[in-house]
């Protein structure tokens, strides 16, 4: 009888470890928990991946949503507070990362909105230059905050004040969703093509 009592208890402390170790994505070493809270919102990981220039691995990225999406139409239509979550995988100077960013929205912005973004892009490209340099490890997040706007957060500090406008955090989601996307593998990892 000792033994079978045993025997459920490591297999009970078995499942927990697994439930445990089922908790996190590994993305290139990043560990990226499989659901968070965001203002008290309970997100869930749509999808994560890898951002590559050339050969190189620059961040890892995870897209936290309310519910699962599987197309960017979807993923920008949902209702409620959203996260994209970066990480970076080597030291960038974080002008460098602000203009690819202000390029990936020029690249992906509906024209007729590109004069609306503009302040906000100019805004965002200050947050950059005031960072001086991201090191490998560094986290950064863009969260949508209805009522509040998309909070942008380096190393769980808010930089400055939220950008109001919803199109503005659309324009920064299709850096890596939109028809040009920043690296397309990544496009499909964030909508789930992987998990």
């Amino acid at each position: 009888m000792k033994l079978v009592k045993q025997w459920a208890l490591g297999l009970v402390l078995g499942m927990m470890a697994l439930g445990a170790a089922a908790a996190t994505v590994d993305v290139g070493g990043v560990k990226m928990e499989d659901a968070t809270d965001v203002r008290g919102a309970k997100l869930v990981l749509n999808g994560a991946g890898i951002r590559y220039k050339a050969v190189f691995k620059v961040y890892a990225a995870g897209l936290y949503l309310g519910k699962k999406s599987a197309t960017p139409e979807e993923v920008l239509a949902t209702p409620g507070v959203k996260r994209m979550q970066i990480t970076m995988l080597r030291d960038i100077d974080s002008n460098e990362l602000g203009k690819l960013f202000t390029r990936g929205v020029q690249d992906n912005a509906p024209k007729t909105e590109m004069s609306k973004l503009v302040p906000g892009l100019i805004k965002m490209g200050q947050l950059f230059a005031d960072q001086k340099k991201l090191l490998a490890g560094d986290v950064f997040t863009i969260d949508w905050v209805p009522g509040t706007g998309a909070v942008i957060s380096v190393k769980g500090v808010p930089q400055g004040e939220p950008y109001k406008e919803q199109e503005f955090f659309n324009a920064l989601m299709r850096i890596w969703l939109g028809p040009e996307p920043a690296d397309w593998k990544l496009k499909d990892a964030l909508l789930g093509k992987g998990l």
